[in-house]
């Protein structure tokens, strides 16, 4: 018992003579700088190539070009988007659940501070994003749902609204005339074969089971790296159903040390694959980030080999590694998918691949 030496007298015996050997190592190891690190270049990216995606870009940009954080940029661009009300797959504008209701979901990752936050199922608030980061950065949590999430979102002073806009109330109550035949939703039943042009297909061609969502990631001057995923989810979803953009490792991982990954498509997929963490795993061992983006649509085709081999799933990926090289790839399609792209060479999209064409 003697020779014993306990936590608390070892550290008192080290902090003498001996602590400020100890102080310049251990300080040093966390390399918190202000000025750019020579050959990095700041860059931002986003899963959306509308209009509204590259006035995002720009407003990351701005933030990035003059000092900014990857958080800031990161933030305030995906912001952007969830303000579009013409956007019927992020924030406000996004198409509701079965009930009418519209539930946000989002995800923040700070690469620097290794630190997560997330919201999921958030009701009436219009920028799920940055509730998210608040998450993150003011709680010791990763994951706030429901009425939680929303007792929170307005702690921090956010203000319900409602998030439904007529053109997707007018979406939702097309979809629900058309869901059944055996219901009462729907024109008179005598009247029913006179108004096929008039069909939620025909109106509204893209939307049927919509799996939107947006991923922002960026690297600043420091090199510090940062990410988002918001989405309103899959429509017409299930009350309560979460998907997988507020999953960290799913619709979103960032790592300083190696990159960042973002997922868009079925949410359910994304989940069971842990599909952005895959992703930054390959780029640490080496993969560039457009090969990280085949390997991960790969590897989910091959998870259903033998349940339904003829089965793609909709995905589509993006990465950024800690270089600044991108990666784009999307599961099947006639055209290669893009993704907005800002740097110090201007606005630019950037084209990726289809895995596995034709299917």
């Amino acid at each position: 018992m003697k020779n014993f030496i306990s936590r608390r007298n070892f550290l008192i015996k080290t902090t003498g003579a001996g602590a400020s050997a100890l102080a310049v190592p251990l300080l040093s190891g966390f390399a918190f700088q202000d000025k750019a690190k020579p050959g990095i270049k700041p860059v931002i990216i986003t899963s959306h190539t509308n209009e509204t995606g590259q006035k995002a870009m720009e407003t990351g940009w701005e933030i990035l070009r003059t000092g900014g954080s990857a958080v800031d940029a990161v933030e305030k661009a995906a912001n952007i988007i969830e303000l579009d009300p013409e956007d019927t797959s992020v924030g406000y504008g996004g198409l509701p659940n079965e009930r009418g209701v519209v539930q946000l979901d989002a995800s923040f990752m700070d690469g620097k501070t290794y630190s997560a936050g997330a919201v999921a199922c958030l009701e009436n608030i219009k920028t799920p994003a940055s509730v998210a980061r608040l998450v993150m950065q003011r709680t010791d949590h990763v994951l706030l749902v429901g009425a939680g999430a929303l007792e929170f979102a307005k702690a921090w002073g956010f203000p319900e609204e409602n998030l439904l806009t007529e053109k997707a109330r007018k979406i939702w109550l097309r979809w629900k005339e058309e869901m059944s035949s055996s219901d009462d939703w729907g024109s008179p039943e005598h009247l029913q074969n006179l108004s096929k042009n008039e069909s939620y297909r025909h109106d509204f061609p893209d939307i049927e089971h919509h799996y939107g969502t947006t991923n922002v990631l960026a690297i600043d001057n420091n090199g510090d790296i940062a990410g988002c995923t918001t989405t309103s989810g899959l429509s017409f979803k299930l009350n309560g159903r979460v998907g997988d953009s507020p999953i960290i490792g799913a619709g979103l991982y960032v790592d300083n040390e190696v990159g960042a990954a973002g997922a868009t498509g079925r949410g359910e997929d994304v989940i069971k694959s842990c599909a952005s963490y895959y992703m930054v795993l390959r780029m640490k061992d080496g993969r560039t980030p457009q090969q990280a983006c085949q390997d991960a649509l790969q590897m989910i085709v091959d998870r259903y080999k033998k349940v339904n081999p003829g089965y793609y799933p909709s995905e589509k990926f993006v990465a950024i590694n800690k270089y600044g090289e991108l990666g784009c790839a999307i599961m099947r399609g006639n055209r290669n998918p893009q993704m907005s792209v800002r740097s110090d060479k201007g606005y630019s999209r950037y084209d990726g691949t289809v895995a596995f064409p034709g299917k």
